[in-house]
């Protein structure tokens, strides 16, 4: 568990450093800070994964590569419009980790109390429809892909169930932020980031933890194994 801590510490720092930046409005800084979270979360994935590479450590990857695509859709893609850029990639990695927490690490059926989610999506919807505009159709599957991953986020690790949770907050505060800016005060932007990077770092040490006790068994099954045929 220590190694899996030290491998976080340069994430945890960077994502400190984000949030206060944009906290004291100091957005040349906090920008280039933004799109040095996802590769630090990576290189503490990789870590803890500790030479032993499964199909859980290439999903997440895959889809913290994806978030950074969508951290970064507005300067990477600047002739794009960036509020659908943000959409697609962030909808590509909430899909990979639809199939993480769905196919690959539940551990429980999906808990009564996540049945909130469906709450959250009608009760977000109806209040964000009136500004969606022509973006009424993505962002009503954009939040239908969110809200499946919060709930099988549930399904698994309490770490992965507790990062789906911030990670579906953060969305919720930036949608009123992109579609309702007058409703909220300035000090939501961090929020939201603070929020965001405490979801993702959550699920990447749950998927992470969860990785390696699945291996364990399976360890165990192939030393049995070996020692029957000595």
């Amino acid at each position: 568990m220590s190694r899996l801590l030290i491998g976080f510490i340069p994430y945890v720092a960077m994502s400190l450093v984000h949030v206060a930046t944009l906290a004291a409005g100091a957005h040349d800084a906090a920008d280039p800070t933004k799109l040095m979270l996802m590769p630090f979360l990576a290189l503490a994935v990789v870590w803890g994964a500790d030479r032993a590479w499964t199909r859980a450590h290439a999903l997440l990857v895959t889809a913290i590569a994806l978030s950074w695509l969508g951290d970064g859709a507005g300067p990477l893609f600047d002739w794009l419009p960036t509020v659908p850029m943000m959409l697609l990639f962030f909808g590509l990695a909430h899909l990979c980790y639809i199939w993480l927490f769905w196919r690959v690490l539940p551990v429980r059926r999906v808990p009564l109390w996540a049945l909130g989610y469906a709450v959250w999506y009608v009760a977000l919807l109806a209040v964000l429809w009136p500004s969606l505009g022509a973006l009424l159709v993505p962002v009503a599957v954009y939040g239908l892909i969110l809200g499946a991953t919060a709930v099988g986020a549930a399904r698994c690790h309490p770490l992965i169930a507790w990062g789906g949770l911030f990670f579906l907050a953060s969305d919720s505060v930036l949608a009123f932020r992109l579609f309702m800016p007058e409703v909220l005060p300035d000090w939501s932007s961090p929020l939201v980031m603070a929020t965001y990077c405490l979801g993702q770092g959550l699920i990447a040490a749950g998927v992470v933890v969860s990785a390696r006790r699945l291996r364990i068994p399976v360890a165990g099954a192939a030393a049995v194994v070996e020692k029957e045929h000595v």
